[in-house]
Parts: C-alpha cells; structure tokens; sequence
C-alpha cells in the first residue's frame, strides 16, 4: 500500500475531485458518465465504477451519495474515477422492482464497461494499462462477467488491471459453473446480506482459488447490502425483482465497521 501511496502525497492533499460530465461511444448508445479527477496533469491510474440497479443518480439528479463519496475519496488518492450511466444514457430509471430489463449485468453493462475503459485509453491523464473495474451490486454483479475469460477486450489495448465487485449476486455464475476470472477480484460482501446472500459468493471465490483464479473475499458479519453507503440507517426495502430468498424483501444500510475496512482494502488492493 504504501510503496504506491508514496508517489501520491501531493494528490492526497490538494485531489480536487468535482465532477465532470463526459460522453463516450458505447454499443450501439452515447454513454453519459461522471469523471472525477485527480489535480495534477496525470497521466493516473483510473477506476471505472459501476452504479447499481438503483441508477447512478439520486431523484433530485445530483450523484447518489455512495457513488459520490467513493469517486471524492478515490481521486484524493490519485485515481481518475469515471461513472457510466448505464441507465440513464438509455432513457431508463431505477431498475431494482423491474424483472424484465432491457439492460442486463450480462450483456450491456458489460459492453459499457468495456466501452468505459477504451474511452479512457483516448485519454492522455489516463494510464492506459492501470484501469481497475469495480462495481456496486448490479454493478458487482456486471463485474464478475466483465472479468471471465470469454470477455477479455478484443481491441488490442491493455486489459482491465484488477476487479472488486461489492455484494454482487453470485448464484447465477456459481450455477453456471464454468465460471472464472482472468483479473485479480476481490469480492466484498455482508455476512447477512439477504438480498444478494454471500454464501454463493464464497463457493465462487472457492472455486475460482481451487483453479489457481487471482479471487479473493471479504465478508463482514452482521453486515447487509450497502454496508460501505456513507450514511444509510439500516431499513427493510420490499418489491424488489430479486432477493436471495425469493420474497422481494431484502435489508439494506450503512455497517460502520465493514465501511471502514473498505475504504481501507479497497484503494489499496487498486494499488498493487
């Protein structure tokens, strides 16, 4: 960690990390994104993220808190942060109470995430070959596709450098079971997530390890889905298209403990 934060002690101090508004080509759509930057003139190591089912923005449009508050803190350490919208560059809303979506962790938002990363490689204040992929529940969700084999970028420009995915659902690539991950992964996860539950995950990272997979996991007990948000009292959210348990019902809100770790492991496990 430190051998990387060292050559950062300037960005951690003056990083101002406003955000800007920027548009790149994707499949067949426009992507609108929010890229924080570092100060400086670069070229940084950057981190496309990837918002939730929730959508990357808040009702009032502003940048929901958790994105914000994980894009704020990364570019005070020296990334360049870009947040595609995967669904609002498509004309669509929140999608966590739609079961049939036309914009799928499988699919479009992987083809986005590559879309991000070649996007940035245009960019002279990027590094080309230190591009990170992290993604937040849909998004983690999406991550876990993006970094199998079969999806490694077919464009000639360095890959993704490593993956971590917060509380993704799992039991759809551990059933699959030809699941792999050609990037280091770090899996981060509640303990008692009854939305997208770890269990799954865990056998996952098992058996990613078991194949010689650069996969590892963190579950945090006692903590749900959303554990590193900056500032969500704990509360029970129903309706939703699809929970561990089937029910629709699912907890969700801030872990203090598990928060704090994360915005330990995170940065520097994007480090190494």
């Amino acid at each position: 960690m430190m051998r990387w934060y060292a050559g950062l002690a300037v960005a951690l101090i003056s990083a101002n990390a406003a955000a800007e508004t920027v548009s790149f080509p994707g499949d067949g759509v426009t992507l609108k994104g929010d890229l924080f930057r570092p100060a400086g003139d670069g070229p940084f190591p950057a981190v496309v993220a990837l918002h939730g089912c929730d959508g990357l923005h808040a009702r009032d449009g502003d940048l929901s808190p958790r994105h914000a508050d994980w894009a704020e803190r990364l570019a005070r350490q020296g990334f360049l942060v870009l947040l595609p919208d995967s669904f609002g560059s498509r004309g669509l809303g929140p999608q966590c109470r739609v079961r049939e979506r036309e914009v799928r962790p499988s699919r479009e938002r992987v083809a986005d995430a590559l879309a991000a990363k070649a996007y940035l490689q245009t960019r002279r204040d990027v590094k080309a070959g230190a591009i990170s992929l992290l993604g937040w529940s849909n998004g983690g969700s999406t991550v876990l596709y993006a970094v199998e084999p079969r999806r490694a970028p077919k464009d000639g420009k360095p890959d993704f450098a490593a993956a971590v995915s917060f509380y993704p659902g799992c039991r759809t690539p551990l059933e699959n079971g030809r699941w792999r991950a050609r990037l280091p992964l770090l899996i981060l996860i509640g303990g008692a997530d009854d939305w997208t539950p770890a269990e799954p995950c865990e056998a996952l990272a098992k058996k990613a390890q078991h194949f010689g997979d650069r996969v590892s996991i963190k579950i945090y007990p006692g903590a749900y889905h959303a554990f590193d948000h900056p500032g969500a009292p704990v509360r029970v959210v129903k309706g939703l298209a699809y929970t561990g348990n089937g029910t629709g019902t699912a907890h969700t809100g801030t872990d203090p403990a598990a928060r704090a770790d994360a915005l330990e492991r995170v940065p520097a496990f994007l480090a190494r």
